[in-house]
């Protein structure tokens, strides 16, 4: 399919390309049955005109503008009959006679330069409504994109990349809210989604931006008072922290002999903010497993330490989501190109040390 064609108008307010969805000109006559004479006050008067005038407009704009039915039908790329039958039919329910026509000449009457003149409007408004559109998916990104992420990644990942992203598009406004629920994009009016775990939605599109690890970890001075565990079972030995989000505690996830097990820990502590889970394990109250773009930081100044390194899972991911790859808007598009390529940059800084196999799963791809 070709690229979508800039329609411009012409000095005499007729769009130099005009194209036409849905039934030729020369089949509106089958439109001609939803027309009636004298509506009445509460007919439904657009649908009514639409149905038995767009063709005919279509025609006598083309006719005014080139002074000739058979130009007027090429420049639309039809027959001269059918320019014809489409004026008449118009002449015949505006009860008007639009043109003067001779075997030589063919001019608007009084009425018909009037005609034209109130249509012409309404033409100039279209093209510009179409343009404006075509602007939005092939011009520059402008506009404005409304987000929403999962909180602690939305705080921590995409939020400070934002501003980034502001300085490099200042015609694009964004507005990013944090919520922990599944976003509804048509009820919400969401254009960009962005999700952690496991994605079974097939109404959207999902892309992976990077493996979700969940990484068990302590700091450093809990691990030389208490150790670390070395298998799963030593984990009752521990002073476990966990999460609690929408009334449900997270159970942990771990990848043993190449199959995902899930543990649900007697933990002394609970908390339903991803944060304060962070500052109890940095304080030394105990053991927790957190995504690892929340610790990443702190693995690399050495203030926490991994346990269980060789069974971090890998069955989830953080994705970015939109409703539909066809017709995206500019806006939206760089949107999720820049957010691919920088999300996947500060992940390939710190995902090996999180588990020593990725980096030689990498480099076997």
């Amino acid at each position: 399919m070709s690229a979508p064609e800039r329609i411009t108008g012409a000095s005499n307010g007729l769009p130099v390309h005009v194209s036409v969805v849905g039934p030729s000109m020369d089949q509106s006559d089958t439109s001609q049955r939803g027309f009636r004479v004298g509506l009445p006050n509460n007919a439904d008067a657009l649908s009514t005109c639409f149905a038995t005038s767009y063709a005919g407009i279509i025609a006598f704009m083309a006719v005014a503008t080139e002074g000739s039915f058979a130009k007027a039908g090429e420049r639309l790329g039809i027959g001269r009959s059918a320019v014809c039958r489409n004026v008449q039919k118009l002449e015949t329910q505006l009860s008007t006679r639009l043109f003067l026509r001779t075997t030589r000449t063919t001019n608007l009457t009084q009425e018909g330069e009037r005609f034209f003149e109130n249509c012409n409007q309404g033409v100039t408004h279209i093209v510009e409504a179409m343009n404006d559109m075509l602007d939005l998916r092939q011009g520059p990104p402008r506009g404005f994109i409304r987000i929403r992420s999962t909180v602690g990644f939305g705080r921590k990942v995409v939020a400070p990349l934002l501003f980034k992203f502001s300085e490099l598009y200042p015609d694009i406004a964004v507005d990013l809210s944090l919520d922990d629920r599944p976003a509804d994009f048509a009820a919400e009016q969401i254009d960009v989604a962005f999700r952690d775990g496991r994605i079974e939605d097939s109404s959207i599109i999902a892309k992976q931006l990077i493996p979700m690890q969940m990484v068990l970890c302590a700091s450093r001075a809990y691990a030389e008072e208490r150790g670390l565990p070395s298998m799963l079972e030593d984990l009752a030995q521990h002073d476990c922290i966990n999460l609690r989000l929408s009334g449900r505690v997270f159970e942990w996830d771990f990848k043993v002999d190449g199959r995902m097990r899930k543990y649900l820990p007697t933990a002394r502590l609970t908390f339903n903010d991803a944060d304060l889970v962070l500052q109890a394990v940095l304080e030394g109250r105990g053991i927790a497993q957190m995504p690892g773009y929340q610790i990443r930081d702190y693995i690399t100044r050495n203030e926490l330490v991994v346990a269980l390194r060789h069974n971090v899972p890998d069955d989830r991911g953080h994705y970015i989501c939109y409703l539909c790859r066809q017709n995206l808007p500019s806006r939206i598009r760089v949107f999720v190109d820049f957010m691919t390529e920088q999300i996947r940059a500060l992940n390939s800084l710190c995902l090996g040390e999180f588990n020593p196999d990725y980096l030689e799963r990498e480099h076997q791809a």
